[in-house]
């Protein structure tokens, strides 16, 4: 038994002369084949009526080796039939015997020696189930003992070699999981015993972990005139140096990476993405080729970072939008103003509130994607998470933005672990309140969050508001100082307040802010 030389030929028993190719098995003589193993014999070597010599040649073939042949010389035989579905090795000395007893006792003749080569013996399958009798129940409902399923298995060659684990017999191909074995059990113990019951009806899912609240925040988004996009998660190595990502995602840049493909699906992309900004930036771009000049964009996807070594690559669950452009109200064609960092702000805010988030803070930071002077990072509680700030005059130079693009991007797995904040609920005020707006002369480093902190100090029972209404500078502000105003809402739960209530507080709430800011109200 050998493989075919490339070219050879064989006149087999219904001749017809075939072309061997070299991964084929040939039954040979010395020089040539004188079969086709496995599928049919040469007719140089067939029996006719002056035979008085035969040599029986029993063998045992691969079924895809068999299987490849028989295509390949698109002939079918009952040989190759049962070849291909699997003969049993051990079977192969009594079907020789067998043939020699035939044949002696119908055609006369002595039986010559035996030759047996048998290399190397196939390992056994061995299936391991630990309890069978509880595998059978599972899948079947079928309550069998362990000694009658392991009976009904010895019975059909299945032995048991130690407590759970079974030896598949040579004869037996299609047997190899806990499945097959079950199988065996319940078709001899009885199909017909397995209880019918009624099918459960359909019940409604239920939301992963963290889903019904990003549902929120789409909906929340929306509501504020954004559209969500969906970009690749795979991107070009042009794009590694674009964008800092989310603080946890950069901690295991610096370690272990980006995670590189080595076959990429889209030609060129061969990262996967460790922010969600370069798509975004992307899908900014090509709106304004298409003129959709007022832009709201954001997205909620995985970003990813290459796994220290012997783990699976890092993945965490972002949030990104990107601002550009005018804001557009309903109903009118063009923009009323343009939009700018304040009105990122308060969408993400927006966002963050609608699920509950306690309160972010934003304090100036610098960071490579975003300019100098108006960038901050996002902090929830003692965590930093994200960034926010206009995209950098590079970047924008780079994708030829003509207009201010603003972005964001957070941590938004850290923001759906963070507790919620509890909703109270308090009734409609009885009584009016009292508004103050009042002008400040601030310096341009004075940030809302340290002025807001300054207000919780002092706060005086009756003030329940405190809120941002403008930043001015130019005529009439002195240089290097700007105009904040802020607006302050007092209001009593017992009774209506009096002028004279209000002004007390207020004159000394405010003096205390001054106090301690070093700032003065404009007159």
């Amino acid at each position: 038994v050998r493989r075919a030389k490339k070219g050879e030929k064989i006149v087999t028993l219904d001749g017809v002369e075939r072309e061997l190719e070299s991964e084929m098995l040939a039954i040979c003589d010395a020089e040539k084949p004188v079969a086709v193993a496995g599928i049919m014999g040469g007719l140089e070597s067939s029996i006719t009526d002056k035979t008085t010599n035969v040599f029986l040649e029993v063998a045992y073939f691969r079924r895809d080796s068999i299987r490849r042949t028989s295509r390949r010389l698109g002939l079918s035989t009952e040989a190759s039939y049962r070849f291909e579905r699997g003969v049993d090795i051990e079977n192969l000395i009594r079907a020789s015997n067998r043939a020699a007893e035939l044949i002696e006792s119908i055609a006369g003749g002595s039986p010559g020696d035996i030759i047996d080569l048998y290399p190397v013996k196939p390992e056994r399958t061995i299936i391991s189930v630990p309890d069978i009798s509880a595998s059978v129940e599972r899948l079947t409902g079928l309550k069998v003992t362990t000694d009658e399923s392991n009976k009904i298995l010895e019975a059909l060659g299945i032995h048991l070699t130690e407590p759970g684990s079974y030896e598949s017999p040579t004869w037996r191909y299609d047997l190899a999981i806990e499945e097959d074995l079950v199988e065996e059990v319940a078709r001899h113990y009885g199909y017909e015993k397995i209880s019918s019951e009624i099918a459960m009806g359909h019940q409604a899912g239920q939301y992963r972990t963290g889903e019904e609240r990003k549902r929120m925040m789409r909906q929340t988004l929306v509501e504020y005139g954004c559209r969500e996009a969906i970009t690749y998660s795979f991107i070009d190595t042009r794009y590694d140096a674009l964008c800092d990502p989310i603080p946890s995602v950069a901690a295991r840049l610096a370690d272990a990476g980006p995670v590189t493909l080595r076959d990429a699906v889209i030609e060129g992309a061969v990262r996967m993405r460790p922010t969600l900004l370069p798509g975004l930036l992307d899908a900014v771009r090509l709106n304004l080729n298409h003129q959709r000049n007022d832009l709201k964009l954001f997205e909620i996807g995985t970003v990813f970072a290459a796994g220290r070594t012997g783990e699976l690559p890092f993945e965490r669950e972002s949030f990104a939008m990107v601002f550009t452009g005018g804001e557009v109200l309903a109903g009118r064609a063009e923009p009323v103003r343009n939009l700018d960092f304040f009105d990122l702000k308060g969408v993400l805010e927006a966002a963050m509130e609608s699920i509950s988030v306690p309160p972010l803070r934003f304090i100036e930071t610098e960071t490579r994607h975003l300019m100098p002077g108006q960038t901050a990072a996002i902090w929830l509680g003692s965590d930093k998470i994200g960034y926010i700030g206009r995209i950098s005059r590079e970047i924008a130079s780079d994708y030829k933005f003509k207009k201010p693009v603003y972005a964001v991007e957070i941590d938004l797995a850290a923001v759906l672990q963070a507790k919620s904040e509890r909703c109270i609920y308090r009734p409609l005020p009885r009584y009016p309140s009292v508004i103050r707006d009042v002008s400040f002369l601030v310096s341009p480093d004075l940030t809302l969050d340290r002025f807001n902190k300054s207000a919780s100090h002092s706060r005086p029972a009756i003030l329940r508001h405190v809120d941002f209404v403008d930043i001015f500078e130019g005529s009439g502000i002195p240089e290097g100082m700007r105009s904040l105003t802020m607006r302050f809402e007092y209001r009593s739960d017992e009774r209506t307040l009096t002028e004279e209530d209000v002004a007390a507080a207020h004159e000394a709430f405010i003096r205390g802010i001054e106090s301690e800011l070093g700032i003065k109200r404009r007159v």
